[in-house]
């Protein structure tokens, strides 16, 4: 058997060059109990986004997906990896064909087979059967981008808050002709979760119906695509813990506003340039894509807490201000420290990646 010869290198960037995030496969783990999710993010990103698959809180569904389902009820923008209890799942998204939009779960839901999906460092696309639509998925570290296919120049843009958790408070409105934006407030692991959004279409709405009760306020709206000068819709979803001012901010922290090849490609570069900390000599392929998948997988979490102009909501539930450094939120101790000893390299990792606050 051929021996590994692990080398550190610091800075980060000695080895951006090399093409290691090719190495990383996002669905290791995605089956039995490890609890991961197969979506695009960031090395330590604030966004997450990645299909659901379950909804109930299970144990094997603390992240949202899991490879023996066959069912994707939608695509959130915030997830836990690895973790052993469920949270998480903020501003879920659905794709449907404009005749049959509906915020009924049991009807904006789609059969997906594994042999039409795929994933990568910072991507991920599926095609949804029921809908006859591909969705393609990239970020950037405060934001949520999606390549939609339709079957034809019209759609729909099913927006539930009401997803997995507690929701407690919501609100969504229409900020422009192409630009909706709210909040919501929920309660799981966490007791109370702020997540604000501001998303943006490159394409005009046509119509949006939201739906609402007289407890949490807006629940859910089904955002409407009618005039579509061809199949393809782009759109970006900047969110923050802070508030609706933050989202705005966080939506334009990547000057390439639509383009979702360009997220695609910049996402490479940052995990290319994450990965390449540690070099490996000797070994077989499928070996380094074992490693590098769970180099991967100890960058996901923790999580940018703060905004692009350095505000952040404390444990206080106060918002502060700090631009010396970036803050982080999700500090699993266990997960980090307890599941992981037996490759202590990695802790050394994501430590000295934090307290560099690169990313």
């Amino acid at each position: 058997m051929k021996s590994l010869l692990f080398t550190f290198f610091l800075p980060l960037a000695i080895f951006a060059q090399e093409p290691l995030a090719e190495y990383v496969n996002p669905f290791i783990g995605t089956g039995g109990h490890g609890h991961t999710f197969p979506g695009a993010t960031t090395p330590f990103g604030m966004v997450q986004l990645s299909p659901d698959t379950r909804i109930d809180g299970s144990w094997d569904g603390c992240g949202g997906y899991h490879y023996s389902d066959s069912v994707i009820y939608g695509f959130s923008h915030t997830h836990l990896s690895g973790t052993g209890v469920s949270d998480y799942g903020d501003i879920m998204v659905m794709p449907m064909p404009l005749d049959k939009a509906s915020v009924n779960k049991d009807n904006y839901k789609s059969t997906f087979s594994h042999t039409e999906e795929k994933a990568g460092a910072g991507w991920y696309e599926v095609y949804l059967k029921t809908h006859g639509i591909q969705v393609e998925l990239s970020a950037s570290t405060r934001v949520g981008v999606q390549r939609i296919t339709f079957s034809e120049n019209k759609g729909a843009i099913i927006l539930d808050l009401q997803h997995r958790d507690k929701l407690i408070e919501g609100k969504i409105e229409q900020a422009g002709s192409n630009k909706i934006s709210g909040y919501r407030i929920s309660e799981a692991w966490a007791r109370e979760q702020h997540v604000y959004f501001e998303m943006e279409f490159n394409e005009k709405i046509s119509a949006i119906k939201i739906n609402k009760d007289t407890i949490r306020g807006d629940y859910s709206a089904i955002i409407e695509f009618s005039r579509m000068p061809t199949p393809v819709l782009e759109m970006r979803t900047g969110i923050s813990f802070t508030d609706n001012r933050g989202a705005s901010a966080n939506l334009r922290e990547n000057p390439s506003f639509f383009g979702y090849e360009k997220f695609k490609q910049q996402a490479a570069e940052k995990w290319n340039e994450a990965l390449g900390c540690i070099r490996l000599k000797g070994g077989t392929e499928k070996e380094k894509q074992i490693f590098y998948t769970a180099l991967y997988h100890t960058m996901v979490h923790p999580n940018t807490a703060s905004d692009v102009d350095g505000r952040y909501r404390g444990m206080d539930m106060q918002i502060h201000q700090d631009n010396s450094y970036t803050h982080y939120t999700v500090f699993s101790l266990w997960d980090t420290f307890g599941l992981r000893t037996r490759f202590m390299p990695y802790c050394f990792l994501k430590i000295s990646a934090i307290l560099s606050a690169r990313f």
